[in-house]
């Protein structure tokens, strides 16, 4: 079953941009050898870091089907910053990966504890559909 894993942060714009340079370079190595393990173990679909809000847009289709773009949000509290999908056997692998996520180490080397988000991505239509 695959899942993706959505990985937020709750200090927009600031995450890791304050911190020393020995706290990003840990915290770096800590998600690399969280990937390294994921893919050696052939659980790791993917992974990626997302840029800030302030480069985001909203888009939406207008009445005659071109988009139509809002944003940037750059004043949001809280932002997607990256994912992973997975692709393990049961939810609880899922859950146990999100909390090897969630503990990333901060600026002061003790864990974050993000809040990851743990969804199970649809296989397609049901039966009934």
């Amino acid at each position: 079953m695959k899942y993706i894993l959505l990985m937020n942060t709750m200090q927009a714009g600031t995450q890791g941009l304050d911190w020393s340079e020995q706290a990003l370079g840990d915290h770096i190595a800590y998600m690399i050898a969280l990937n390294k393990d994921l893919s050696a173990a052939g659980q790791l679909v993917d992974a990626q870091g997302l840029t800030f809000p302030d480069q985001a847009k909203i888009v939406r289709a207008g009445a005659d089907g071109r988009p139509i773009t809002d944003g940037v949000f750059p004043e949001t509290k809280e932002f997607l910053a990256g994912y992973w999908l997975i692709e393990v056997e049961r939810p609880e692998q899922a859950y146990e990966i999100a909390a090897r996520a969630s503990a990333a180490p901060g600026p002061d080397g003790e864990p974050l504890r993000m809040p990851i988000e743990v969804r199970p991505l649809m296989d397609g239509p049901s039966a009934e559909a």
